[in-house]
């Protein structure tokens, strides 16, 4: 399982390959890959055909037919910053996981009544980050949550320290040395193993 899924934006295809080898050489193998540039779809392609080993996916899809094209172009996993009913029936149907954003009491209900037990929740920063998902996990033991935005090196192993946390996602690692980010993220989550 992945605990950090790093969220990538690729403005142009010829960037693929510097950022996912990046990852792979940090020891991060998972990329969000977002589906509002461009070049997304063609971003995917590329990463998921040439980094088969990794566990590419299609970020920022917003509707069934985004969905559709980055299933299409090999996502293996699908993001979006809220719920969509199509995009769930469309994984569902493809047995593809799929993690909505949800942040209220309400959209939680209405993502557990779809079937999900994990949730990405953004931003996590905006709605309370840590103390809110410690809050949100009492009515709702079943599930587990992505929390994305505000995450980063100085408070990640207090996030994946919880055990309501499924994976945190986030653009953190990919400012900087991303290879060296990637490597202290590792150590961070070896930290959280052997609490």
């Amino acid at each position: 399982m992945d605990r950090v899924i790093p969220v990538v934006v690729i403005k142009d295809i010829s960037e693929t390959d510097g950022l996912i080898s990046a990852l792979k050489r940090g020891g991060i193998n998972c990329a969000e890959i977002t589906f509002r540039t461009a070049c997304a779809e063609d971003a995917i392609k590329y990463a998921a055909k040439n980094y088969p080993d990794m566990n590419i996916g299609a970020g920022t899809v917003i509707n069934g037919e985004q969905c559709e094209r980055a299933l299409k172009a090999g996502a293996k996993f699908i993001v979006s910053p809220g719920l969509s009913v199509e995009v769930a029936k469309i994984c569902k149907e493809k047995n593809v996981p799929y993690y909505p954003g949800c942040v209220t009491p309400t959209e939680i209900m209405q993502a557990i009544e779809l079937g999900f037990s994990v949730v990405k929740f953004f931003p996590a920063n905006v709605y309370g980050g840590l103390k809110a998902l410690k809050a949100l996990s009492g009515p709702f033991p079943q599930l587990k949550f992505i929390p994305t935005g505000g995450v980063d090196l100085t408070n990640l192993k207090e996030f994946l320290s919880f055990d309501k946390i499924y994976a945190v996602g986030g653009s953190f690692m990919m400012k900087g040395d991303i290879e060296a980010n990637c490597k202290a993220i590792n150590e961070i989550i070896k930290e959280t193993e052997s609490l």
